[in-house]
């Protein structure tokens, strides 16, 4: 029973040792495979992420603006010693410019004003705005003019009766935010971009609490759905990288393990061999038929009933130069050499045309003249006298 069971025994161990050499080496493959695919996955994404950060302009860019004039005069009441002015630079920290060359932007100015009297008695006045470049050089200007809303007493009264609380409190206020669109599509230069405006408002009697620029990007094309469909451009993009990346992978395997899909080369060797090849075999059979030809005698046809008269293809005349009668001429049959297929691209097919005709040449001048005629056998049937 034991004797029986050992096979067995030995078997099972080599089929679980196997098994488990298997199991190995799926397990380290599947690791390796997921490996790469979290780094290809990870790669897409950083490529995604650097191309959405170097090809999206900044969607929107807002700045405070700090008017300053002179105070060096008398003014009386409400009147300023000059109109209020404010230098704004268009740099993000100092470096980076905030509008991208050929980008379309709408740039406006938004004015916190009080519903003074002042103000609802200044009635319109003039929002100037001049773009100017790291020289100086000013290469955009535009002027605007703007005023309060109109309200009536009577909306004014209702209006402050019924946001009293809000009013005591502090929540609220009685003040209007005007935006004054300055640009509605401007775009910077390449070889000129501005990098910073001036504005200035051209009256001074005005009264302002707090005013702010803002810079919009108008988007269109590519950007356009970059930024109105984020979700959906990111699936499509890290799936085009992840694919793209994939293919180069996967032809970089194969190129390592098999030496590619189509290695050239090796084909490229094995066509030019077999062409060699053949043409030597061919040289060498041309070669021993003419050895064969020019050292087997041919024997002449006999007239048995048995056999059948074939008209021969081309007759040679000899005749005896010892001999002083005259003999009956006897016609032979040239010896039939098998003719090679040649190819028009080989280039020794001249060279063993002329070699083959030089060699039939040389064998008819230099073949012995006696009285018994040599007689030469050819390859196929015979052919009477």
């Amino acid at each position: 029973m034991g004797a029986a069971m050992g096979p067995l025994v030995l078997w099972l161990q080599d089929v679980a040792a196997v098994t488990l050499l298997r199991a190995r080496r799926t397990l380290l493959r599947a690791a390796i495979l997921f490996c790469v695919l979290v780094l290809l996955l990870w790669v897409s994404i950083f490529l995604y992420g650097s191309f959405y950060y170097s090809y999206m302009p900044s969607v929107s860019f807002s700045t405070p603006v700090h008017f300053y004039y002179r105070t060096d005069c008398d003014a009386s009441d409400s009147v300023l010693c000059s109109f209020p002015m404010a230098n704004i630079s268009l740099l993000k920290n100092g470096r980076d410019q905030v509008m991208m060359s050929g980008q379309a932007y709408r740039i406006s100015l938004e004015l916190e004003m009080p519903e003074s009297p002042v103000n609802e008695q200044l009635g319109m006045f003039m929002v100037k705005m001049s773009c100017y470049t790291t020289h100086g050089t000013v290469v955009q200007s535009v002027a605007r003019s703007t005023m309060l809303h109109y309200r009536s007493n009577l909306l004014q009264t209702m209006s402050t009766l019924l946001f009293s609380p809000l009013l005591l409190t502090g929540v609220s206020e009685q003040k209007q935010l005007i935006e004054v669109e300055l640009y509605p599509d401007f775009k910077s230069d390449l070889y000129q971009p501005a990098v910073g405006a001036v504005i200035e408002i051209q009256s001074c009697r005005v009264q302002i609490y707090s005013a702010q620029l803002r810079i919009l990007a108008y988007f269109t094309g590519i950007r356009y759905l970059l930024y109105n469909f984020p979700v959906m451009s990111a699936i499509v993009g890290v799936a085009s990288n992840f694919t793209f990346l994939s293919v180069i992978v996967l032809f970089s395997y194969l190129q390592f393990i098999w030496g590619g899909l189509y290695p050239p080369e090796q084909v490229r060797v094995k066509v030019m061999m077999g062409d060699s090849t053949r043409l030597q075999q061919r040289r060498e059979e041309a070669r021993k038929r003419m050895h064969s030809s020019s050292s087997t005698p041919i024997m002449p046809y006999g007239r048995d009933s048995g056999e059948a008269a074939d008209p021969p293809k081309q007759t040679v005349r000899h005749k005896a130069q010892d001999s002083s009668t005259d003999e009956a001429p006897i016609f032979l049959e040239a010896p039939h050499i098998a003719e090679t297929p040649l190819s028009e691209e080989d280039p020794d097919h001249e060279q063993r045309a002329a070699g083959m005709g030089n060699g039939t040449q040389d064998e008819e001048t230099t073949q012995p003249q006696s009285s018994d005629t040599n007689l030469r056998q050819r390859h196929g049937p015979w052919m009477r006298l």
